[in-house]
């Protein structure tokens, strides 16, 4: 019987990890051990963490005295394992009964040994079946989403997220989103597990790029679903998640591209980009995206020399 052992990163998610952790204690596990369930709590501020129910549940609480990010709170969750797979799970997902053991029996599978990720369909609030399979970008992709073009009617096809296929049956994928993230524990300990520098965003996508080096590939099992709010752990200040993710858009491409791609993607994102969000927030008359703009591009002209360095100050 194969063991597992889910890490739940918490961050400010209010109710949703009771419902999370619920949704866990009801599932499937009749063809595997759950020798843990590990909570990452990165100092939450409004108590999500307190009084966690741990019945019918192996549970360990982990405390941050502050934010430390989600790849490195994962890492810390998965430090001790010795599961033969380890669940990354969002804690804004809420499971069904096999969306556990589906694709933990199907990664079991002899002929499969070559699949070291895996993950499943996930239901958005208005029951739709979310986009949460990506292609491994390059230099054009890259370009394509700084632009916008990804976002366009009839160009979505140019960014890496799969937009263009309904994700309604399941094949090979390069990668699948981090919300539900299978992985073989031996794989997750070998490659070093989630680099740090990714404070959040896109340190999955790395991971599966390294795994994919490796020689082992991702797989998307539409045979179960389980619900994805979204947002979960990365509610908040919408300048913030701005930074975020343009930060961690550069850390991949100067860790991934040739030089003279990644200088691309990073004049791009800082140059061009902004200009092209600002116009469409005074188009749009949205004060709100023109904040968001401004803010999160203040703290990346100011985070830039740490970026250049390769460093991540959260």
């Amino acid at each position: 019987m194969a063991s597992l052992d889910v890490v739940i990163v918490n961050w400010n998610t209010g109710g949703q990890l009771r419902e999370c952790l619920a949704s866990l204690r009801r599932t499937d596990r009749e063809t595997f051990e759950l020798r843990r369930v590990v909570i990452v709590d990165n100092a939450s501020s409004d108590r999500s963490a307190e009084g966690l129910d741990p019945s019918g549940l192996p549970l360990e609480l982990i405390r941050n005295e502050y934010n430390r990010g989600f790849g490195a709170a994962c890492n810390q969750g998965a430090r001790d394992s010795r599961a033969d797979y380890i669940l990354f799970l969002n804690p804004d997902t809420i499971l069904r009964p096999d969306s556990i053991r589906v694709p933990l029996d199907f990664m079991r599978g002899d002929e499969n040994g070559r699949f070291g990720i895996a993950g499943i369909q996930l239901i958005d609030e208005e029951g739709r079946v979310g986009r949460t399979c990506a292609r491994f970008p390059g230099t054009g992709r890259m370009l394509a989403r700084a632009l916008g073009l990804d976002r366009v009617p009839g160009a979505k096809g140019t960014g890496y997220v799969m937009q263009g296929w309904a994700h309604d049956g399941s094949r090979m994928v390069d990668h699948v989103i981090g919300a539900f993230y299978l992985v073989r524990g031996e794989l997750f300990k070998r490659l070093g597990g989630f680099d740090e520098r990714f404070f959040v965003y896109l340190e999955d996508l790395d991971f599966s790029l390294r795994a994919s080096r490796e020689g082992y590939r991702a797989y998307y099992h539409a045979g179960t679903s389980a619900f994805h709010k979204g947002g979960g752990s990365s509610a908040g200040d919408r300048s913030q998640r701005l930074f975020y993710a343009l930060r961690s858009r550069i850390f991949y491409a100067r860790k991934h591209f040739t030089p003279p791609g990644a200088s691309l993607v990073t004049f791009f994102t800082l140059a061009i980009e902004p200009v092209i969000r600002l116009i469409s927030a005074l188009a749009r008359f949205s004060s709100v995206r023109l904040r968001e703009t401004v803010g999160g591009y203040k703290l990346l002209w100011t985070g830039l020399p740490g970026i250049v360095k390769g460093k991540s100050n959260g």
